[in-house]
């Protein structure tokens, strides 16, 4: 395991001269390709198209409309779903020189209130939406709502002393100015998705999201003939850091489409009708995907398809167009390991996906897999311009790069516990190689000790359940147990099959797995859970990660009962 600093491909620091305001990106193409569209939304069979020119006069018309009621530097929050409006909204507040402060669209009142109260939000952009009657209880008094005119399949936004996007609009010339706010200036606070408990607000400048983005576009594949007409499929949470990197920052950087997905239930026709050329998506999405693959297709008869030279070309160019992936030139995973089985099921239809890892304070860039030299099993290598180090004592995973954020808002000694001596400590577990590839081993803080006084890390046991399509969901638990259970969620595949039929399987992979284990980490008992883990319950983020502590607190009064239990494969009642 290494533990000295590791630099690649060049010197630590960006040249300051280099880095433009993502704004000014917008500002070039706005001029240069007017007419060309750049959002796309969809409703029903149709997309309604906005040129850049049309976003362009919007979000200048909302500037001055920003800017006749609030001083410059305000923070303006945005709570909605992904949307036309989002961007052109996060484009109107870098124009009017204040801070984009987005929010997860699935908050609870309370939840708004504290982000809304902590984050000094004097205003608040409020769009698509599946519930907003009783989130709007978490909005304060003082705090102005501009909500976005109305999408289809969208909660009324309904409310006294509300103002409306188009009156507004309507109301306001056209900011004639092209204002370029200096590059140190803060540019968005963004609220982590809480994972270990309460969100922290990382603060990102115009200089750190540029940075980051003017290292990675060639990796990213937003330079040359690859940038060439890009396309992009927004659908993943624009208020992470993730899809504002990979969609929003990297269009703008391009002059690429933006194309959206108007719910759940048209995700996979908008996606086919887009074919992006850049895309990501987390591991339960591509595990998603892969279900719906094999439930058309049992493995079985793919298997021997792939076989077949003539007729695995054509299955996988069939697979690939039907999932929507025909035209990507990257594809990518990230916000959670992705399990190495799954990504050889991928390698074998063609589609190889490069896995990136990061985190809202570094602006999602520390690793990434490169596409010419994939490792299976790894997070890929640092960045260009990356410094990274593994603690000695704890095994952590430390970074530095001129992109990381400024600190956490109002928190100095958060910010004094994660950026040490000018290192972003990741919470991370990790080893690296000689080549500089990097591994997860798992997170620092979810190791818990057994009953036995062992040390369990979760991860690399959760891992062993990916090859299993009866699987969605899972996490390991047993602090203070003898040994540690799994706890599982079925897939629809798994939800369709017998009983009988999932505990057999379960068995199998249990046994398996154990095999490979050391004795105190070995599994005593599999438990499937009668509900699936979700946003809406609370068990997962908005980027679909397992929030461990909670799922510990929801289950662990049962948890002793189910050990004492006699079977090995055990179903919640």
């Amino acid at each position: 395991m290494s533990t000295q600093p590791t630099t690649f491909d060049g010197s630590l620091k960006t040249t300051q001269n280099k880095v433009k305001p993502l704004v000014s990106y917008f500002y070039h193409w706005e001029k240069t390709i007017p007419q060309k569209p750049y959002l796309r939304q969809p409703y029903g069979d149709t997309w309604k198209e906005y040129t850049w020119a049309e976003v362009g006069q919007e979000a200048r018309r909302m500037a001055t409309a920003l800017k006749s009621m609030f001083p410059p530097r305000t923070n303006i929050g945005l709570i909605s779903k992904n949307c036309a409006h989002w961007i052109t909204a996060d484009m109107a507040i870098s124009m009017a020189d204040m801070v984009s402060v987005p929010f997860y669209p699935t908050l609870q009142a309370n939840q708004l209130q504290q982000v809304l109260e902590h984050s000094e939000c004097k205003a608040l952009f409020v769009g698509k939406l599946d519930s907003w009657e009783h989130m709007k209880e978490g909005v304060p008094a003082d705090v102005q709502v501009i909500r976005f005119p109305e999408y289809p399949a969208s909660a009324p936004i309904t409310g006294a002393g509300f103002l409306d996007w188009d009156e507004l609009i309507a109301k306001h010339p056209p900011q004639s100015e092209d204002f370029v706010p200096n590059v140190d200036d803060i540019s968005t606070i963004i609220y982590t998705s809480g994972t270990t408990g309460t969100p922290k607000g990382v603060v990102h400048t115009y200089y750190t999201q540029s940075a980051a983005l003017d290292m990675a576009a060639p990796l990213l594949r937003l330079s040359g003939n690859d940038a060439k007409d890009a396309r992009f499929f927004s659908y993943l949470p624009l208020c992470h850091i993730a899809e504002r990197a990979i969609v929003e920052a990297a269009s703008l950087y391009v002059g690429g489409t933006v194309s959206f997905a108007e719910s759940l239930d048209t995700f996979a026709k908008n996606l086919a009708e887009t074919q992006p050329t850049h895309f990501l998506a987390v591991p339960r999405i591509w595990t998603k995907f892969q279900l719906g693959v094999l439930a058309k297709m049992p493995q079985k008869k793919l298997d021997t398809f792939l076989k077949i030279p003539i007729l695995s070309g054509i299955v996988k160019k069939k697979i690939r167009k039907a999932l929507g992936l025909g035209e990507a030139r990257l594809m990518l995973t990230g916000a959670a390991p992705m399990p190495a089985t799954l990504l050889t099921w991928y390698q074998k239809l063609g589609i190889n996906i490069q896995e990136a890892y990061g985190m809202t304070e570094n602006a999602g860039c520390c690793t990434l897999m490169r596409a010419d030299n994939i490792r299976v099993g790894t997070i890929g290598q640092p960045y260009p311009r990356a410094e990274v180090k593994i603690v000695p004592e704890t095994g952590e995973l430390a970074m530095r790069g001129d992109w990381v954020m400024t600190g956490y808002y109002k928190d100095p000694e958060k910010t004094k516990e994660v950026l040490i001596d000018g290192w972003l400590h990741t919470g991370d577990m990790c080893s690296q190689d000689q080549d500089g590839f990097i591994t997860i081993i798992g997170r620092v803080k979810d190791s818990f000790k057994s009953a036995k006084g062992e040390y369990i890390i979760p991860a690399p046991i959760e891992f062993g359940f990916a090859k299993n399509s009866f699987v969605e969901q899972v996490c390991v638990v047993g602090r203070g147990l003898p040994q540690p259970v799994a706890l599982i969620v079925l897939s629809e595949i798994g939800l369709q099959a017998s009983r009988d039929v999932v505990s057999a399987s379960l068995a199998s992979t249990l046994k398996e797995l154990n095999m490979g284990l050391i004795n105190y980490e070995r599994l005593q008992k599999v438990i499937i859970m009668k509900e699936a883990w979700s946003v809406e319950n609370n068990l997962l983020t908005p980027t679909l990660k397992i929030k461990r502590n909670v799922v510990e607190d929801v289950y662990g009064e049962k948890l002793q009962a189910w050990y004492d239990m006699p079977d090995t494969i055990i179903w919640e009642a």
